[in-house]
This record gives C-alpha cells, sequence and structure tokens, in this order.
C-alpha cells in the first residue's frame, strides 16, 4: 500500500509538471498517461452524483467535461481553448461504471494557430463518447510555423 501510494505520487507529480494549458484540479477524471501534442488518457469514475436520479445515468456534460479538459491537458501551450466540437454519445453510462478517455493529437491537420484533437472515451473497452476537438493554441511548438 506505501508503494502504491508512492507510486500514484510521483505519476501526479509527473503529470502536474506536464500540464501546462490548466491547473491539474481543473481536468475532469484523473490523467493516468500524458505526452504533450501527442496522446493522452484519463479515467473518470461516474457516481451517483453524476447521474440522474431516476435512471442512474450519467449526465452527458461529465463525459464531455472529461474528454474537453483532457483535449485541453493535451496541448503543450500556456493557452489552449476549445474553438468548435462535433460530439458522439454511443450509450449511456450508469453509476459505478469507468471511462477512460484518450486523446490523441492530429499533427497533419495543424493549421497555424489551431489543432484538432480526437477524444475516445471507453467503459470496458466499449465506446460511449468520442468528439472531434478544435482547439485554439497561442503558439506552435517546433514542429508548427508559430513558437
Amino acid at each position: 500500500p506505501e508503494l502504491r501510494e508512492r507510486i500514484k505520487t510521483v505519476a501526479e507529480k509527473h503529470v502536474e509538471d506536464e500540464v501546462k494549458a490548466l491547473p491539474i484540479e481543473e481536468v475532469i477524471g484523473d490523467i493516468i498517461d500524458i505526452e504533450l501534442d501527442e496522446s493522452a488518457i484519463s479515467i473518470f469514475d461516474v457516481k451517483q452524483e453524476h447521474t440522474f436520479k431516476r435512471n442512474a445515468i450519467a449526465r452527458g456534460h461529465h463525459l464531455f467535461a472529461q474528454a474537453n479538459s483532457l483535449a485541453v491537458a493535451v496541448i503543450n501551450d500556456a493557452l489552449a481553448l476549445t474553438v468548435k466540437v462535433n460530439i458522439h454519445f454511443t450509450r449511456p453510462v450508469k453509476s459505478g461504471e469507468r471511462v477512460i478517455a484518450k486523446a490523441k493529437v492530429r499533427k497533419q491537420q495543424w493549421q497555424g494557430d489551431r489543432t484538432i484533437v480526437d477524444v475516445k472515451s471507453y467503459v470496458d473497452k466499449e465506446l460511449v463518447f468520442k468528439g472531434e476537438f478544435e482547439m485554439f493554441r497561442s503558439s506552435q511548438t517546433s514542429e508548427g510555423e508559430k513558437v
């Protein structure tokens, strides 16, 4: 248990040091892996307070918030904002389920100050959400035109 806690603390510190676009406490879900301007993964455990009372289905804005904050976090820039999003909920998520969101940056889609990030969310390997996030960034990395 002690070793597990130390590993978790080191991982959290690493993620906190990596993420530039927003404070780590503003990320919805727990980022477990991130490579800026490449990919990121987060976990969100759906609890009763995230669901509709009458059917225990997660409110969509929680799934969107997890995906959106991951799309912001994966951008290697101090300022990253969501410009436009195309999302699709593929099945309801229930209380007690764990949602794993995976973000991938589409390098070939970089245009000036815009970056496209695809996010797919899964419960037990079943797709529950997918979104295409067009992100504004105030600068580009060495692979882009602006610095």
